[in-house]
């Protein structure tokens, strides 16, 4: 009886931005119902991977496919939370219109569903708890509010795959805990993939099945013991990384104390710690090819 295929798998992939490389000779595989965290810090490539994945970027080398196929536009069976969303805060329609944005492929709008798709948009927000906020205006939701209905669209069509691209920015901690378990909860109910996307390790601790970590071009995969070491990350960057184990949290830093620097960390504040982890061809920690971490 055969294996069956994996959710996502990258054979030899170099992808590029702006002349930047983002990823080089990555290899990986993450099998279906994984839920895999994502970390780098800004501008390790969490976005561009994810919008590789949704055939939005092409791969300069190598391959992708994505729930056995190669990866394509359109692809009904993901659903994708993208990370700029500070427009949706000020529309004027209800949260029920705004998820039955995306019936059909539309996101913005005032769609007008049919029975089906009203019977869709009803379940979305019945998964994420938020048939109430359905009746609200959008603009009066809060931050965590949103989220919830950001994710009820995302889940419009049922996808097998569910990529949410940092869900956790500008949500407290508890707003931040609430969102993980909510995305578990859903991809344990639904039998779901999903990639969760962050700048921090801590509030995914006890939800994660592995890690992917991007970092100077490479990436490495596995469980977070594996993976988000000293010498796994510090072979990730070309520098010295020390992790630091506190009261059940984990803190990523350069040798020295400070955040690691380059291209991974544009953007980020000085002193902030931030937890990464890598990709690799069907290897659970350190090594990929061609220096991989």
């Amino acid at each position: 009886m055969n294996a069956p295929a994996p959710a996502i798998d990258l054979r030899d992939v170099r992808l590029t931005l702006g002349g930047r490389t983002i990823l080089d000779d990555a290899s990986l595989e993450i099998g279906a119902g994984e839920f895999v965290g994502v970390l780098g810090a800004n501008g390790a490539g969490k976005t561009t991977l994810m919008r590789a994945l949704l055939g939005l970027v092409r791969p300069e080398r190598g391959s992708i496919r994505v729930l056995g196929r190669p990866a394509a536009r359109g692809n009904p069976a993901i659903g994708y939370m993208p990370q700029v969303r500070a427009a949706a805060a000020g529309l004027r329609l209800s949260g029920w219109d705004f998820v039955a944005g995306a019936v059909d492929g539309h996101r913005l709008g005032l769609p007008i569903p049919g029975r089906a798709g009203r019977a869709e948009v009803d379940r979305a927000l019945d998964l994420v708890g938020a048939r109430e906020l359905g009746r609200r205006p959008l603009f009066e939701t809060s931050g965590g509010e949103r989220q919830r209905l950001l994710l009820a669209q995302a889940l419009i069509g049922r996808p097998r795959l569910l990529l949410l691209d940092e869900p956790l920015i500008s949500l407290d901690p508890h707003h931040q805990r609430a969102v993980v378990a909510l995305a578990r909860s859903l991809q344990a109910e639904l039998g779901l993939t999903v990639l969760f996307s962050a700048h921090d390790l801590n509030p995914l601790l006890g939800a994660l099945d592995r890690v992917l970590y991007l970092g100077g071009g490479h990436a490495a995969l596995g469980t977070v013991d594996e993976v988000v070491t000293g010498h796994v990350l510090s072979r990730l960057y070309g520098s010295r990384i020390d992790v630091v184990r506190l009261d059940g949290r984990i803190f990523v830093m350069a040798g020295g104390g400070e955040e690691p620097r380059g291209e991974e960390s544009r953007g980020e504040e000085p002193g902030e710690h931030r937890r990464h982890d890598a990709a690799s061809p069907r290897q659970d920690a350190a090594a990929t090819r061609g220096g991989h971490a």
